[in-house]
């Protein structure tokens, strides 16, 4: 998956480091502005196992750190979930200059709060997503314990979240205490998804029920089944990500009717990432994912590069006998195609010109639907090797490759 850094300055000054996610060709069908939860980093595992899954259903994503936290700089001291708000109108304006303005907002936990709040100062958003998110921002404070009374007395106090030290100030407190959530959603105006584990510990699901409750429709709501709140499980964020594209698809993809009208490229791309075998495909306007089965050291993602191969051949088969009947007219109800592939010694083959070595077999057993008498049959068994993926794998086939110019290189001589 392509991958861009960038730093985007805040309305305050500090640096906020982000990246953008795009899919596989780099062409995003929408973007996705993606808030992480309090004192969390964009690069957490939960938010970059969904950031994937996003880029690969052609979502372009940013993440960034919220000023005081990851690569960004300020002081977390200084920053308040106000100030999380303007950094997330700081970062769609970003993406808006160099890239799209984002038609998705997507919040985890706090960082819920903080798109529903950002929303009406984000134009573009057509779409807003909450992951985890609490129905109420001043339910923080619960978490604070006797530092919530020293912060009021003092003005600042250490606090200790999830093993770590931040300061907090008394900014912070009160600009909790002045959120209406109610209001909130009532300025929000836009399609709202809820996702929630009914096993989250840190944010509880009543949370999400009395969100769902209070916003004005669309809306929708979906259980994460056993995820926890940081979406630590690889399969657990992919699962939030596919669920989110699919339902935003709607809101946030508009294809001109000159691109539905225009023919298909015929060009595939294929790209893997830092991590594993996984690979992302992109034919055409279709996406697909490739991988290795967990025993070979993959994640089992998709189908392997053989498994696709033979698939091909076995989509190729079925459609060349439908052509074929619906030519002759012949009463082909339904044709399937069960396809095997194995490796195999070139001694075992007898009618192989090649002794040595191994081969590939794919054994195919064709199934015909419909009443055919016995030589439409026959003759359809025939017509199945003239499908153009089989002759091309029985063929001799020339494959050419070439090294892609690296441009940046070339220009510096």
């Amino acid at each position: 998956m392509p991958q861009r850094k960038f730093t985007i300055p805040s309305r305050r000054g500090e640096p906020l480091s982000a990246l953008v996610d795009l899919p596989v060709d780099g062409a995003p069908t929408a973007f996705a502005l993606l808030a992480h939860c309090f004192t969390c980093t964009k690069d957490y595992t939960g938010l970059y196992h969904l950031s994937r899954a996003l880029a690969a259903e052609g979502i372009g994503v940013l993440r960034f750190d919220f000023a005081g936290l990851g690569e960004s700089g300020g002081a977390f001291a200084d920053t308040s979930l106000l100030s999380n708000v303007e950094d997330l109108v700081a970062a769609a304006d970003f993406l808006g200059e160099r890239f799209e303005a984002p038609k998705l907002l997507i919040g985890h936990s706090l960082g819920g709060q903080a798109v529903l709040m950002a929303a009406p100062a984000i134009p573009s958003a057509a779409a807003v997503v909450t992951l985890a998110a609490p129905a109420d921002p001043r339910q923080v404070l619960r978490h604070l314990g006797p530092a919530r009374e020293t912060i009021a007395a003092r003005g600042e106090a250490a606090v200790s979240i999830s093993g770590r030290t931040f300061t907090l100030r008394r900014k912070f407190l009160d600009d909790l205490q002045g959120v209406d959530p109610a209001a909130v959603l009532a300025a929000l105006q836009r399609p709202l998804l809820v996702l929630h584990s009914p096993r989250d510990e840190v944010v509880p699901i009543d949370n999400a029920l009395d969100l769902f409750r209070a916003a004005h429709q669309p809306k929708s709501m979906v259980a994460l089944g056993a995820a926890d709140h940081l979406l630590s499980q690889r399969a657990d964020a992919r699962y939030a990500g596919a669920v989110i594209a699919a339902w935003a698809r709607p809101y946030v993809e508009t294809t001109p009717a000159a691109a539905v009208a225009a023919p298909v490229e015929s060009r595939i791309t294929a790209r893997t990432g830092d991590e594993g075998f996984a690979t992302e495909i992109r034919a055409g306007r279709h996406r697909l994912t490739a991988d290795e089965p967990a025993a070979a050291g993959g994640t089992d993602l998709g189908p392997t590069p053989f498994d696709m191969l033979v698939a091909a051949l076995g989509a190729c088969t079925a459609m060349t006998l439908r052509m074929y009947a619906d030519r002759k007219g012949w009463p082909l109800a339904a044709a399937t195609v069960r396809l095997s592939h194995r490796k195999m010694h070139a001694s075992e083959c007898t009618s192989c010109e090649t002794r040595e070595g191994m081969l590939d077999r794919i054994e195919r057993e064709v199934e015909l639907e419909g009443p055919l008498d016995p030589e439409q049959k026959q003759r359809l068994l025939q017509i199945a090797d003239r499908c153009p993926v089989h002759r091309t794998l029985t063929s001799e086939t020339v494959i050419a490759t070439r090294l892609k110019d690296d441009p940046e290189r070339r220009d510096d001589g």
